[in-house]
């Protein structure tokens, strides 16, 4: 059957709704060709954004086409502008503006930042293509948030524990078999449930992950990952919104039924601030590059403000396990919230390196022989309770083996020197790994490979605190886990920019 000339043209025209995407070279043509036409004044002010210029001409969203397509109707008006949308918003976080609204209002009203996005101030998006943008890169029915977001919830919806952890602790696990289910879930290759940020995470590999591998800034092996969980405090009113006349009644303390514009936020342990928090926890998967003296964010993810951090952190490998093949994580740096044995035998399963810090709680192994005296980390400890010096590992013992402190110049005296061995190469004693996986992992603690290893955590810590307090995500306006999980996304992508543009800038020194 012979296709009519007017289907054949529909169905091209159907084929491509993104058929507006201005490419990276057009883009780049667009800035020199204008930058031509304006004045002396005009000119200076424009380089003074020359930071955010660099970052914006550096990020090729070319491959991000086709990553949009499928989710885009092949029916009605196509889209516009979303390669112009997504570098807006990079360069609104970038120049530490806080809110959407005002941040549109002011492109319509200043060419030069139109310019850098690569637009004239007469054919920007209106605010709603934005959230329109933000809509489709979340994987929840947009009308059900609304719903949501507007639904009447009795009160109180979000209670307020009323008793706490001791300074410095955390909230312990309601479940404590919770972390073993995660991993039996994770092998299976099943997805999470209530994944709606999938999408947003695998645009952040695409647009900062991959690129930041080719050009080196994340090393292609080994690589080491330190993960780690930090509070988000939500803007929006715990009690919720009235709806009801009470007030005009007199009533100001009623129980009505009320909504929860963040109705997905609720209640979690702030260890840090010593006091309960009303939000969500957001934690990071991240890696640190000696030679630049950079962190980078490799994985971003959103939970539950009441979730662990041992659990979050078997989603988020399991997450980055699927979304990133490319990672070769050979080494993981986690706190001692994650000490526990189904994770070191995540990481013995996944050929995994674990560096984690001890929980002083858990007690010492019945595995252990009764006669080694050990430290908390497992280090052996002579008779005189000093630690005993790491030695290798012994292929014919099959364990690690421990030197005397005095015979190796640990220590000047010992007061056990009489009854100890009399041999002048010092007591021995050999540990093996079999005997506990958590006490003796691949790298035994104590040493200077493990010491030097776990130190790179802080990398975990230094992203969470850009992420909230560089970058402003804390004074941000927003509401909800989904304007929470895109921002982020944002601000993850510009952290990658700026490890570019400080490596560009070496390079040139």
């Amino acid at each position: 059957m012979r296709r009519s000339p007017l289907i054949t043209i529909f169905l091209k025209e159907v084929s491509d709704m993104l058929k507006h995407w201005a490419s990276h070279e057009e883009y780049q043509q667009y800035i020199t060709q204008t930058v031509n036409t304006l004045n002396e004044s005009q000119i200076k002010r424009f380089f003074s954004y020359k930071d955010s210029l660099d970052k914006l001409t550096s990020m090729n969203l070319d491959p991000v086409k086709d990553f949009l397509e499928p989710y885009y109707s092949h029916t009605g008006r196509p889209a516009i502008h979303q390669p112009e949308i997504l570098r807006s918003l990079i360069l609104m976080t970038d120049l530490h503006e806080l809110s959407l609204t005002k941040w549109v209002e002011k492109l319509i009203s200043d060419d030069i930042l139109a310019l850098l996005i690569g637009l004239p101030s007469n054919q920007l998006p209106p605010l709603g293509s934005y959230y329109d943008f933000i809509d489709r890169l979340w994987l929840r029915d947009a009308a059900k948030d609304r719903k949501d977001s507007k639904k009447l919830y009795p009160f109180p919806k979000n209670k307020k524990p009323s008793s706490k952890p001791g300074k410095g602790e955390k909230l312990p696990n309601k479940h404590p078999d919770i972390v073993a289910k995660c991993i039996d879930f994770a092998s299976s290759g099943r997805d999470f449930p209530f994944h709606y940020e999938k999408l947003l995470q695998e645009l952040f590999s695409l647009i900062a992950v991959v690129p930041s591998l080719e050009l080196g800034l994340i090393p292609d092996s080994p690589l080491t990952v330190a993960g780690d969980g930090t509070c988000v405090h939500c803007h929006s009113n715990p009690l919720g919104r009235k709806v009801c006349k009470c007030r005009e009644s007199g009533i100001y303390n009623c129980k009505c039924d009320r909504r929860y514009p963040a109705f997905d936020a609720s209640y979690g342990w702030d260890s840090d601030l010593n006091t309960w928090f009303y939000g969500y926890t957001l934690y990071t998967l991240s890696t640190y590059n000696k030679e630049l003296h950079i962190d980078l964010p490799l994985h971003l993810r959103f939970l539950d403000a009441r979730r662990h951090d041992s659990v979050s952190a078997i989603v988020a490998l399991h997450e980055i396990h699927l979304l990133n093949p490319l990672l070769n994580i050979q080494n993981l740096c986690l706190d001692s919230a994650h000490d526990n044995y189904p994770t070191y035998q995540l990481c013995k399963d996944w050929g995994i390196i674990p560096f984690i810090d001890l929980n002083s709680n858990r007690g010492r192994p019945k595995t252990i022989p009764d006669e080694i005296i050990i430290d908390k980390d497992g280090t052996p400890l002579c008779l005189a309770g000093h630690k005993m010096v790491y030695w290798g590992l012994s292929s014919i013992r099959k364990g690690y083996k421990w030197r005397c402190p005095l015979k190796c110049g640990k220590v000047d005296e010992c007061s056990c020197q009489s009854s100890c061995s009399p041999s002048n190469y010092g007591r021995v004693i050999y540990t093996k790994p079999d005997w506990d996986i958590r006490l003796y992992p691949s790298v035994p603690r104590g040493t200077k490979q493990f010491k030097e290893t776990y130190n790179t955590r802080t990398c975990s810590e230094r992203i969470n605190n850009r992420i909230l307090n560089d970058y402003h995500l804390h004074d941000m306006k927003i509401r909800g886990k989904k304007r929470y999980s895109f921002f982020t996304m944002i601000i993850g992508i510009n952290i990658h920019l700026d490890a570019r543009i400080k490596k560009a800038k070496m390079n040139i020194v």
